[in-house]
Order: C-alpha cells, then structure tokens, then sequence
C-alpha cells in the first residue's frame, strides 16, 4: 500500500475522466475538490479498504449530497 494512491474516476457533471490523489493513511475522509475539466464541485467520499489498502470512492455532484 501507498500512502498516496492515484485514482481514476469520472466527473459526475460532464463525465470526463478525472485523476484523484488519494492519502491512504486516512481509513475514511469526505471532502469536496473542483472537477480539473468543468470546474464544478465534486463531494467525494472515500473509504480505505482494511484488507488491501486501496480506496474506494463515491462521487456526487452538490445536489446528490
């Protein structure tokens, strides 16, 4: 396991892939980062898997949340 771990993912507005660095020595953290494609906030969710260490990410728009 990295501590900071690169991640893909698509932008909830426009559906461009997006690349996320993500610290894994956090188990879970919620934040909000702007979309580098169309510049709209982005509530991520993220969760560090105990077995592995690798993140898994939940993204919604601002009206999801």
């Amino acid at each position: 396991m990295n501590e900071l771990e690169s991640v893909a993912a698509t932008c909830p507005y426009c559906g461009e892939p997006i690349e996320l660095t993500v610290d894994c020595t956090v188990e879970a953290q919620r934040y909000i980062e702007d979309c580098e494609v169309c510049c709209r906030p982005i509530d991520i969710e993220v969760r560090v898997r105990r077995a592995d260490g690798l993140p898994e990410l939940t993204l919604r728009t601002q009206d999801d949340v």
